[in-house]
C-alpha cells in the first residue's frame, strides 16, 4: 500500500516546488537603493548646469620665456609661493660666459674714458718743458751765431752762402720753439672733447651689452606672476622647453577662494538671471550643498566642452559660462572637481 503512494506523493511535491519557483520568478525584485544619492534641486524652479571649480585667478599655465634644459625645479606641488618666486631654472652656462666677455668689454672702454679723462700724465708735463727749454737755447745760440755772421759778412769776412746758411738755422729754431710751445699747450689741454664723447658712448654700449645680457640672464629664472598655490608640475631637471612650451610646465592658481565656471545651456540662457540665487553640489556627496555668490558673466557663449557623460547629452551645443564664488576655505573642494549648480529660476 505504502508503495501505492510513493509516486503520486513524489508528483505532487514535484508539482509545488514548480508552482512555487514559478510565482517567485513572475514576482519584481526589490529595487536596490541606489549607491550615491542623487542631488536634488534645492528651488521650486531652477535650471541646472556643469559647474568645475577652478582658482580664483582661474588657472595660470606657466611658460618660459625662452628654450632651453630645465636645471633645476625650485618647488613642489602644493607649495604655496609669493610674486616673483622663482619656479624653475633654465641652463645658464652659455649666457654666464657672455657676461664675463661683456663685462671685460665694459671695463676695457671704462679705462680708455679714464684714460683720456686722466690726460695729461704728470710725468709727460716736465718732458715737454725741457724741449721748450732746449728750443729756447738753440734759438738763442742761432740768434748769436747769426749776428756774428752778420757782423763778418759786413766786413767781407764770411761768404753770403754762410750768411743765409746761419740766417735760415735761426728761423729753423724759431719755429722748433714754436713747435715746443704748441705740444705743450696741446699735452697741457688734455684729451679732444670730440674723442671723449666716442669714449663715453662705447663706455655706454659697453654697459648696455652687459644689462642686455643680465636680463636674459634674469629671464631664465621663471617666477610666479601672482601669490598662490602650485597646483601642478610638468616639468623636470634635464627635460628640454621650448618657446612657447607644448604644455603649461607648472600650473599656478589662487586657492584661498574658489570659483565656479558653469555652463548655462543655450536653450537655458533664457529663464537664467544673474542675480538668482545658486547652489552648487560636489557629485557623489549631495548632501554637501554650498551656497553660490555671483561674479559675472562671461558674455561669450562658446562650444560646450565639460561633458557629464549622459547619453542624450549634445555634444554640439552652446554655454554661456557663468561664474559663482564658493565661501571661503571651503573644505573638501579641489581644483577641476566637476559640481552639481542649481540656479533659481523663479522670477
Amino acid at each position: 500500500m505504502l508503495r501505492k503512494l510513493i509516486l503520486p506523493l513524489m508528483a505532487i511535491g514535484l508539482l509545488s516546488l514548480a508552482v512555487i519557483h514559478m510565482v517567485r520568478a513572475q514576482q519584481s525584485p526589490p529595487k536596490p537603493p541606489p549607491p550615491v544619492e542623487p542631488a536634488r534641486p534645492p528651488f521650486a524652479a531652477s535650471l541646472a548646469g556643469s559647474g568645475l571649480a577652478e582658482p580664483q585667478t582661474e588657472n595660470i599655465s606657466i611658460g618660459s620665456h625662452l628654450p632651453g634644459v630645465v636645471q633645476e625645479v625650485l618647488v613642489a606641488v602644493g607649495q604655496k609661493v609669493d610674486r616673483g618666486a622663482p619656479l624653475f631654472r633654465l641652463d645658464d652656462r652659455k649666457l654666464q660666459a657672455d657676461l664675463k666677455a661683456r663685462q671685460s668689454d665694459l671695463a676695457s672702454a671704462e679705462a680708455q674714458l679714464a684714460r683720456l679723462n686722466n690726460m695729461p700724465r704728470p710725468e709727460e708735463l716736465p718732458s715737454a718743458e725741457a724741449r721748450i727749454r732746449e728750443a729756447r737755447a738753440n734759438l738763442g745760440a742761432a740768434q748769436d751765431k747769426f749776428l756774428r755772421t752778420q757782423t763778418l759778412h759786413s766786413q767781407t769776412v764770411v761768404s753770403e752762402a754762410e750768411l743765409i746758411s746761419d740766417r735760415q738755422a735761426l728761423e729753423m729754431a724759431r719755429e722748433q720753439l714754436a713747435r715746443a710751445e704748441a705740444d705743450y699747450r696741446l699735452l697741457k689741454a688734455g684729451a679732444w672733447e670730440p674723442d671723449k664723447l666716442v669714449a663715453r658712448a662705447a663706455v655706454d654700449q659697453a654697459r648696455t651689452h652687459v644689462e642686455q645680457v643680465q636680463v636674459e640672464l634674469e629671464r631664465l629664472v621663471i617666477g610666479a606672476p601672482i601669490d598662490g598655490e602650485v597646483l601642478q608640475v610638468n616639468v623636470r631637471p634635464g627635460e628640454f622647453v621650448g618657446a612657447p612650451p607644448g604644455q603649461a610646465l607648472i600650473v599656478l592658481g589662487s586657492v584661498h577662494q574658489l570659483h565656479v565656471r558653469v555652463d548655462i545651456d543655450e536653450h537655458d540662457i533664457p529663464r537664467f538671471h544673474a542675480g538668482a540665487a545658486a547652489a552648487a553640489m560636489p557629485r557623489g556627496n549631495a548632501a554637501a550643498q554650498y551656497p553660490l555668490t555671483f561674479v559675472r558673466v562671461e558674455p561669450y557663449v562658446v562650444p560646450k566642452r565639460s561633458l557629464t557623460g549622459d547619453t542624450v547629452e549634445r555634444v554640439d551645443t552652446r554655454v554661456l559660462q557663468v561664474i559663482y564664488a564658493l565661501p571661503p576655505e571651503t573644505p573638501g573642494l579641489y581644483v577641476g572637481q566637476q559640481l552639481d549648480v542649481y540656479v533659481d529660476a523663479c522670477k
